[in-house]
């Protein structure tokens, strides 16, 4: 299933997107919200599923309608950093021996077509197209013998919008170029996993102004996605409806020539990962 929400900002609705791909179904007469606790509830996806097959969800009139964050009150938003063997590459870092993991907090989350502001003062705002995990079960010290692929609810495309000179120049942790506002897109569309069989199989795209600038495939990340949930859940709980980041691939404005092509103000990106939608951002200053 496609899992959306609708609307104004602060005041979404959950939604579905029909298997024609086009119409968008109603699905507040079902369940309350897309989030963690829908996530975990085995029995209310499924009276969803059936109501999508009996053709018994109202049809919402798309037309003008704001889409949202696919999933409501996230937890925590966990990231990956340098995991594609290129962008490792492309920056001049080593190849992690472990994940490198830092943390967004959830109120940077926006819809997948909001603005994106660049913010005051900053030289240095970046791309990064990523395959967002979102957990569907609570995960705690996953064991080597499991399945950690079994704790995933689905996937969605992810915009993990960065300002390089306040997460590299500055000292301290990646934090402060990592948690401006506006700076994770995410949705359109909160996959289910039974429709992303293998999340190692999956095409990322990101333009900028029209022109491709990361073109690449989760088959490049240096920790995989069962890898990485069950790494991160030796170090911290993760609950249904906390977001895991992935990673990027080559491409982004930190690993171009100088002068590098940073974000500005007008500045139109569009971001894609394969089967999951596409979202689209103009920038403004903050």
């Amino acid at each position: 299933m496609k899992l959306l929400r609708v609307g104004a900002a602060g005041a979404e609705r959950p939604a579905l997107l029909d298997r024609d791909g086009t119409t968008l179904r109603d699905l507040s007469g079902l369940v309350a919200d897309v989030d963690g606790e829908l996530l975990a509830d085995a029995s209310a996806l499924a009276r969803i599923r059936a109501a999508a097959d009996a053709g018994e969800l109202p049809v919402l009139d798309a037309d003008g309608l704001r889409v949202g964050p696919p999933l409501a009150r996230i937890g925590k938003v966990v990231c990956i950093g340098l995991n594609y063997h290129d962008h490792a590459a492309e920056t001049g870092a080593p190849t992690p021996a472990e994940p490198v993991v830092f943390l967004k907090a959830a109120d940077t989350v926006v819809g997948p077509n909001d603005t994106v502001l660049v913010p005051r003062r900053s030289r240095k705002t970046d791309w990064e197209v990523e395959l967002a995990v979102v957990v569907g079960r609570t995960a705690r010290y996953v064991e080597d013998d499991e399945d950690p692929l079994s704790y995933v609810a689905g996937y969605a495309v992810s915009h993990d919008v960065s300002e390089r000179e306040f997460q590299i120049e500055r000292g301290g942790t990646w934090d402060k170029g990592k948690n401006c506002e506006t700076f994770n897109p995410l949705g359109p569309w909160l996959v289910t996993a039974d429709e992303v069989p293998d999340p190692q199989a999956l095409s990322l795209r990101l333009w900028v102004n029209g022109e491709l600038k990361q073109d690449g495939r989760t088959a490049d990340q240096i920790f995989p996605v069962a890898e990485v949930v069950r790494y991160v859940s030796q170090f911290m709980t993760l609950h249904p409806g906390d977001v895991i980041n992935t990673g990027t691939p080559a491409g982004v404005a930190l690993g171009q020539p100088e002068p590098k092509p940073f974000l500005r103000a007008g500045d139109v990106v569009e971001v894609e990962v394969e089967g999951l939608g596409r979202q689209r951002q103009e920038l403004k200053d903050a």
